[in-house]
């Protein structure tokens, strides 16, 4: 199989997800059986839509143990868009539905001043030292965010009506609010940065 295996959360646009890494070189998979997102060098959870939906097909095919497992554990783990916040508890956006609870906090909607969803380039600025990340321009289209960064985690962060969470990084683990697929050359090393530490752990 191969070293990526994409989880279609059934929101995502898996094509251009997959288009990104064949631009560098792999072929990756798609998944939704536990025991492949175990073995797998890599796992990407990418998500365009909303929470409740990519909730619902995270636990049919149920994989909520898998993925919380694997990134609680730090192994090389690609979160993006509506799958980053997958990791949160909740989200404002669809009450009483449970996330992974990785990160104990609830995502909410923009302040109501401003126009959703925030859609194209915005700027990312990553923490120092930061392994993935360089400071630059993503693209990005989501109306709910991560207002701050969790305990544990280096946190990235852009201004929208404030400053919120962008990005996230804990071992081998990066969450993306923004696009990297759809970044650009941006975009391509960021992901080019997080595939190498799948080869340093296949």
């Amino acid at each position: 199989m191969s070293d990526i295996v994409i989880v279609p959360t059934g929101t995502a646009n898996i094509a251009s997800v997959a288009a990104a890494f064949r631009r560098l070189g792999v072929e990756p998979t798609e998944s939704t059986r536990s025991d492949e997102i175990e073995r797998a060098a890599g796992v990407v959870v990418p998500g365009v839509g909303a929470f409740a939906a990519a909730m619902d097909r995270v636990d049919s095919t149920r994989l909520r143990v898998a993925l919380t497992e694997r990134i609680n554990e730090g192994r090389a783990t690609l979160v993006v868009c509506v799958g980053m916040q997958l990791l949160c508890a909740a989200s404002e956006e669809s009450p009483g539905i449970a996330g992974l609870g990785v990160i104990d906090d609830r995502v909410e909607r923009f302040d109501s001043e401003e126009r959703v969803p925030q859609l194209g380039w915005n700027r990312v600025e990553p923490p120092r030292n930061s392994r993935f990340l360089e400071p630059g321009w993503a693209y990005f289209a989501n109306s709910y965010r991560l207002r701050q960064a969790p305990d544990g985690w280096a946190a990235a962060t852009t201004g929208y009506g404030g400053e919120f969470v962008s990005a996230l990084e804990r071992d081998d683990v990066l969450a993306c609010q923004f696009h990297p697929e759809l970044s650009g050359a941006w975009g391509a090393r960021v992901l080019g940065r997080w595939m190498a530490t799948t080869k340093e752990t296949a």
